[in-house]
């Protein structure tokens, strides 16, 4: 089967699949092992501390792979700066970087006419379409299925992709909801010309920082075993259920604000669970794809029965 598509050609890879962005969990293991396997592997940016402690990383992941790999820049509302983050990508001659969880618009000027390939995560027709026409050469579409934060509007991935392919001229690429051959071939027949994880790519071998318990949960989470937090504060977000989800749900049921949230929400909460496996302190980001999810292989395991599964059915089609 031709793999090629816009998505691949732009991005210079051998399948159209992505890594997503993973705060605290996507540095050069994970990145490298995608890449190598022929998809685009990504380096979380603004889960490091410093702007040496990315160069590191990028030095790290330039050893592991030849390939080409890309920087995720999750700006978000937490008013941390990025633009010493972005000069190192631009310094490294990094060939990719997507933004996600904030306005893209500092970061795709400052990467104008530098070569690099630029993806922007979206969860909306206008969204896509303002990021276009910003400058992006590719959006990443996703779901309210999709693990970590979504779009305020609970629009699927299965309707939203089509209706982003038809709003937009530049690649589309369906995050949410896709784990598999299966989710692959669907997101081609839907107008997308690709394909993002994240969850799926939690559970790998590759996925080092990953506690074993974080894994396990996602294992056994079942296709209900995740919802949706900080709807209250306008911040949707898919994560695991626990107990202290349970609790964060609670809170805001009282409508305690971000104020009376931050503690129970924040990084720490979050790497409590994800690095440390104390799940009953913290919280792990997860889609309801967790559901689909039952054993952790490597990355190159993945890639393979992906590929022969989408195949499988793309023969049937006759």
């Amino acid at each position: 089967m031709n793999w090629n598509t816009r998505v691949t050609e732009l991005l210079s890879i051998k399948y159209p699949i992505i890594q997503g962005g993973l705060a605290h969990l996507a540095y050069s293991d994970l990145a490298a092992a995608v890449s190598n396997a022929g998809g685009l592997g990504q380096i979380t940016a603004m889960s490091l501390a410093t702007p040496e402690e990315l160069r590191t990383e990028i030095h790290k992941t330039k050893e592991k792979t030849s390939l080409p790999f890309g920087v995720n820049y999750a700006i978000g509302n937490h008013g941390r700066p990025y633009e010493e983050m972005v000069q190192v990508a631009i310094e490294e001659k990094v060939p990719v970087i997507s933004v996600t969880g904030g306005n893209p618009k500092g970061i795709l000027e400052m990467v104008e006419g530098t070569g690099i390939k630029k993806l922007v995560l979206v969860a909306a027709k206008r969204q896509a379409q303002k990021a276009e026409e910003l400058g992006a050469d590719a959006v990443m579409v996703v779901g309210q299925e999709g693990g970590g934060h979504i779009g305020r509007a609970d629009t699927g991935t299965f309707v939203l992709t089509p209706e982003v392919s038809d709003a937009v001229d530049i690649p589309v690429i369906a995050s949410g909801g896709v784990s598999d051959g299966r989710g692959l071939m669907a997101a081609l027949a839907l107008g997308a010309e690709g394909v993002e994880m994240g969850t799926r790519f939690v559970a790998t071998k590759e996925c080092v920082h990953a506690h074993d318990l974080y894994k396990e949960a996602i294992l056994h989470a079942g296709i209900t075993g995740t919802t949706v937090i900080k709807r209250s504060i306008g911040a949707p977000a898919r994560v695991l259920l626990n107990d202290w989800v349970t609790h964060i749900l609670s809170l805001e049921e009282k409508e305690v604000g971000y104020d009376g949230l931050k503690t129970y929400i924040s990084g720490d909460a979050n790497k409590r669970f994800i690095h440390e496996g104390i799940e009953n302190e913290g919280f792990g980001w997860a889609g309801q794809v967790s559901g689909r999810i039952d054993k952790v292989v490597s990355v190159n395991e993945l890639f393979v029965t992906m590929i022969k599964d989408a195949e499988k059915i793309r023969g049937s089609w006759g």
